[in-house]
């Protein structure tokens, strides 16, 4: 977000603009327009502070009495400890973000946009003041997800546990960890706003514009630094990656409060291991029609749909009958205009899955049922 350093990866949905969570290391730093307040901190210190810094108040809980207990109190507490050993932060020379320790051979899951074109990395366990070497595995843009690996893993590496996105639920208490604006090791808290939002990300120099489906909406507060980051529920499960958080244009980029998003925890497990396994993606589990397409403009050159430019041999689209030149004006119930906006309701659809695909030929609309196959990697 706008507050603090510049971050290094822009995102945008509805409210418009989406920052990304990570952020430009500077020499100093000012968080500014935080709930909390402002205040001036140095990310070297914060960074390399053993101490976590835990900000888990509930808004509306009881507060914790002198000899008394508190069971929500507790809980966050629980939860932190158990999961705030498995969240690290990574800088890169441009940048900064978090991670979530994967598994024992030092395998650190991320966001695409956290690690950019970089391939070595410093990576801070939490708790820790020593900072570790490690070498980037592998990355898959298309999910905004990567996979970096330390290079000699120390013992007591923590993994964290992932959940199943689909036990995922609307109200849930979401804790995200990771290190804002370079405070390593703070937890904000929050609630499961929505699942499966389709989120369209901006195409920067720092983010190729990723459209990622089935994303956690989060009222967890979001910020720079983010990025790659654990939201965890109660049970200690890891139910997504903090990715990116609300901008409000019409306050100069201004955060809307309470609105971020998370990539889920089943794409993550599904990616991260394939990554691990074969340093690349094969199965990318995104709907795709078979074809190569750009936006179409009408006669008063505005986007008018998407226009079919090449049909794969065998591919969903060629055996529903789509043929180039045919310009595609609505998936299901979503309307296309532009090549986006196409991408944007594959995104939201699965593999397998049928849909009714509206397009124009030769001026006469017409539709065809198409089941979806699965989109190609590189």
């Amino acid at each position: 977000m706008p507050a603090g350093p510049r971050p290094t990866g822009p995102k945008a949905v509805d409210r418009r603009l989406l920052a990304p969570a990570a952020v430009a290391v500077l020499t100093a730093l000012v968080v500014a327009g935080c709930s909390s307040g402002s205040s001036s901190s140095s990310p070297s210190s914060s960074a390399s502070s053993s101490a976590a810094t835990a900000s888990a108040g509930a808004s509306g809980s009881a507060a914790a009495q002198p000899g008394g207990g508190n069971q929500l109190q507790s809980d966050y507490q629980k939860v932190i400890k158990d999961v705030l050993p498995s969240v690290v932060q990574i800088t890169t020379s441009t940048g900064l973000g978090s991670g979530i320790v994967y598994d024992d051979k030092g395998d650190i899951v991320t966001n695409a946009h956290v690690v950019g074109t970089a391939t070595s990395f410093t990576v801070t366990l939490a708790g820790s003041t020593k900072p570790l070497d490690a070498t980037l595995v592998g990355s898959y843009p298309d999910s905004d997800l990567a996979v970096i690996r330390l290079s000699s893993p120390p013992g007591g590496l923590r993994p964290a546990a992932f959940g199943d996105s689909n036990k995922v639920e609307l109200g849930q208490i979401t804790l995200a960890m990771g290190s804002p604006l370079g405070l390593s090791s703070s937890v904000t808290q929050g609630i499961v706003s929505a699942t499966g939002r389709t989120v369209s990300e901006p195409r920067t120099e720092g983010s190729p514009g990723a459209v990622i489906g089935n994303m956690v909406q989060t009222s967890a507060a979001i910020n720079p630094g983010n990025s790659g980051g654990a939201l965890v529920n109660l049970d200690s499960q890891v139910i997504g990656i903090n990715t990116l958080a609300a901008t409000e244009p019409e306050a100069n980029g201004a955060a809307a409060p309470g609105i971020g998003f998370a990539i889920p925890a089943s794409t993550v497990t599904s990616i991260t291991d394939q990554l691990i396994k074969d340093g690349k993606v094969t199965n990318s589990g995104r709907a795709a029609l078979g074809i190569t397409a750009r936006t179409y403009f009408d006669q008063n050159y505005r986007p008018a749909g998407a226009v079919v430019v090449a049909v794969a041999d065998g591919g969903p689209a060629a055996s529903a009958g789509l043929q180039p030149g045919d310009v595609i004006t609505r998936i299901g119930d979503a309307p296309v205009d532009s090549l986006n906006s196409l991408t944007t309701a594959l995104a939201s659809l699965a593999p397998g899955s049928k849909v009714t695909v509206t397009y124009s030929r030769d001026g006469r609309s017409t539709t065809a049922e198409v089941t979806l196959g699965t989109l190609a990697t590189p």
